[in-house]
């Protein structure tokens, strides 16, 4: 195929605002190791929305203006550059990129399989161009192949949020036929957490989120749902924790997996777990605090435990895909280019039900 010396890109154009802008930059050749990513699809996540506005305070540096955003791209290989022979990605195959861009593959935590936190990682769309655009450059050694029977756009997503929240779950140390608590079951990161821990891993979810999203929230596969809406404010709330109490018999929940960036939902969570329960921690909120009522005595009497979980490695990141193939059944809105800031506007105010993916292929 014919690649043209420029392409179309979507940049945060007022960093600190919801803003954005479709420009025209020069198409890159890949280098050594790399290969270049037609981009057919992009999911917007809502870390893309925390990065464009400079919610993070706590990050190194904010966003620059003329940053091409995104990190869930699905496309399909079009050119490699030299010293790819082995990394088995051919041109013509279809592959994800992800929030991580790359990682050493070298260093200690790499190693250890958490990517994650790898200090030599690169990050799409905050430390280098990401994937809202018609043209990506990408390491061979890190993108994802997209396994055949899985549409483009449903895979989009599951390369950040998908992955996250498997990975979240996988550390939450509870058992099939056990109760998971998932807070912001109905955003994008939640709804497939459901799926991927109800459907894939047979945990029993309580979904956290608006009353509105009840009905979403169950058709993801939560067996309980609870309004948050009926338990305003900070702190411990004793309703929603009795509410959790009353749906598990008394039992409490094996785990609970914050997906929701609430201050509020992570000094709820670990009054409602069972004895060895696990809180993971996954959304971060951008009003530092630290969690509320994690008292000593509390996590002695009961044994519990508080994990933090960043996004997946490479092996996850395939076993999500895996299984999702299999058990991702929500569907995901499709949208063109031109509403991107429409689609942030939605997100900032919470009206957003699952995930939104932008088709790069024929609508710029």
């Amino acid at each position: 195929m014919t690649i043209p010396k420029t392409h179309k890109a979507v940049v945060y154009d007022k960093p600190g605002e919801v803003s954005t802008g479709i420009v025209d930059i020069i198409t890159p050749a890949p280098g050594p190791g790399q290969v270049l990513v037609k981009i057919t699809h992009s999911g917007i996540c809502h870390s893309d929305l925390s990065l464009m506005t400079n919610a993070w305070s706590w990050l190194p540096e904010p966003v620059k203006s003329g940053q091409v955003g995104g990190h869930e791209g699905v496309g399909v290989v079009v050119q490699l550059g030299s010293s790819c022979e082995n990394s088995g990605i051919n041109a013509g195959d279809r592959v994800g990129i992800k929030w991580l861009a790359s990682a050493c593959g070298n260093c200690a935590p790499c190693l250890a399989g958490a990517d994650g936190i790898c200090p030599n990682a690169e990050i799409s769309g905050y430390t280098c161009p990401g994937t809202f655009q018609e043209y990506a450059l990408a390491p061979a050694h890190y993108v994802t192949p997209i396994p055949d029977g899985l549409a483009s756009e449903v895979a989009a997503p599951l390369l950040c949020g998908g992955v996250t929240v498997y990975s979240a779950l996988r550390k939450s140390r509870a058992r099939a036929g056990e109760w998971v608590v998932i807070a912001g079951a109905g955003g994008g990161l939640g709804h497939l957490g459901v799926q991927l821990g109800g459907r894939g891993m047979g945990f029993r979810i309580i979904g956290l989120d608006l009353g509105a999203k009840e009905s979403f929230v169950r058709e993801c596969g939560a067996e309980a749902f609870i309004d948050i809406t009926k338990y305003p404010g900070e702190g411990e709330s004793k309703g929603l924790v009795d509410e959790v109490f009353h749906i598990t018999r008394g039992f409490g929940a094996a785990a609970a997996v914050m997906c929701s960036a609430s201050n509020a939902a992570y000094a709820q969570a670990l009054s409602y777990l069972k004895f060895n329960g696990t809180l993971v921690c996954v959304g971060v909120p951008g009003d530092t605090k630290p969690i509320a009522n994690a008292y000593p005595h509390l996590m002695v009497g009961k044994q519990l435990a508080i994990v933090g979980s960043n996004v997946g490695n490479r092996q996850e990141a395939m076993e999500t895909l895996s299984m999702a193939r299999r058990v991702a059944t929500s569907p995901v809105q499709i949208e063109k280019v031109q509403n991107i800031s429409h689609v942030f506007t939605e997100m900032k105010n919470c009206k957003l039900q699952g995930r939104v993916v932008l088709e790069l292929e024929s609508c710029i």
